[in-house]
């Protein structure tokens, strides 16, 4: 078709376009009529007829050229996007629900809060769900690994050998034992219990694979009481048990891929503010589990879970108040990772043994 094409005189019908024929950069002056299903393109010594339904017609845009794509290469462009969009109205063809949506403020706004409460739903209870599968798959020698690897840098970083006498220790593992003993065999994880002075204060935590660390300071913090570090040591046995460790990191691989996709690799550091937040979240979750199991332990043992209420009043004298997160957890410097927010407040926790212990 020549360049210098002039298009048939223009009708009520008709609108005035750009017409690329694919192999070609150049631009040529059409008119396009749209009827019968047929889309007409035309100018002097031209003529094509392409099926409407084989074109794909651009989505309606508030700004922006308008561009269809033709079968079998080439292109049709306008720039008077309000004539292009009212030239197809004439011709039939309305803007599909998916543009009418995007045209409308309220379809907007409806699919903001429906996406809102989409990913509320998968990060409540889609990304636990996840991590408890993943994980069920994941053989215990990983979490082993895992948590050697994790107290051999503790070791180096913020703990150092207990200065408990070797007798002491052992009263409190054999009251510990007993507890356990009390329990059916199969409910029991495997499990070792060391003791540390730390730098961290009050705490006891539970790595993966099984091991729970005990510090110096906690035992002192509760006088020796055997019954109070029991309780204790039965909470990070259900986190033992239900390998929170390990569904906590493959949580935070998720939340961080997720974030890294939504914020790009270019900035880690806000990557890293998703995860840290979503785990404070899931770790609420946790604690109430773990709290759950030193009921269960206690109860089975004989013992009344009362016992929890008394060591959480020593850690609010210690520190003069009660309403700080998890206090076997409570040293903000701690250098674990261990978030305050991540726990349960004091007392809720106090109300759930008080009734715990009332229960028969």
């Amino acid at each position: 078709m020549p360049s210098h094409a002039v298009p048939d005189a223009p009708s009520d019908s008709s609108i005035a376009a750009d017409y690329f024929d694919g192999r070609s950069a150049q631009a040529h002056a059409v008119r396009l009529q749209l009827a019968m299903g047929e889309l007409q393109i035309r100018a002097a010594g031209f003529t094509r007829s392409v099926p409407a339904r084989e074109v794909l017609w651009p989505e309606r845009t508030r700004h922006g050229i308008r561009v269809a794509h033709l079968p079998g290469g080439g292109s049709l462009h306008c720039d008077d996007a309000a004539a292009w969009d009212a030239w197809l109205q004439a011709g039939g063809r309305g803007d599909s629900l998916v543009v009418k949506a995007q045209q409308s403020w309220r379809w907007a706004l409806a699919s903001v809060a429906a996406l809102t409460l989409l990913l509320a739903a998968m990060y409540q209870w889609g990304l636990p769900g996840l991590a408890r599968a993943t994980v069920s798959a994941i053989p215990q020698s990983v979490d082993q690994s895992l948590g050697e690897a994790a107290l051999n840098a503790l070791d180096d970083q913020v703990l150092a050998p207990s200065r408990l006498s070797a007798q002491q220790q052992q009263r409190l593992l054999d009251h510990f034992a007993r507890a356990v003993a009390a329990l059916p065999a199969d409910t029991v994880p495997a499990h070792r219990v060391v003791f540390r002075k730390s730098r961290i204060g009050p705490n006891a935590f539970a790595l993966p694979g099984g091991t729970m660390v005990m510090t110096d300071e906690l035992v002192e913090l509760v006088g020796g009481d055997e019954a109070v570090v029991s309780g204790v040591l039965a909470h990070e046995l259900g986190h033992v048990r239900q390998r929170h460790g390990m569904r906590m990191l493959v949580q935070a691989s998720v939340l961080g891929i997720v974030a890294s996709v939504a914020l790009g690799d270019f900035s880690s550091v806000l990557a890293g503010v998703p995860v840290l937040l979503g785990q404070a979240g899931y770790s609420r979750d946790f604690e109430r589990e773990a709290d759950a199991e030193a009921v269960r332990v206690l109860k089975a043992a004989g013992v009344s879970p009362e016992v929890m209420v008394t060591f959480f009043e020593k850690v609010a004298a210690k520190h003069g108040h009660g309403k700080r997160g998890d206090a076997a957890h409570e040293d903000d410097a701690s250098g674990l990772g261990i978030a305050i927010a991540s726990h349960p407040a004091d007392a809720e926790r106090i109300r759930f043994f008080r009734e715990a212990a009332a229960a028969r």
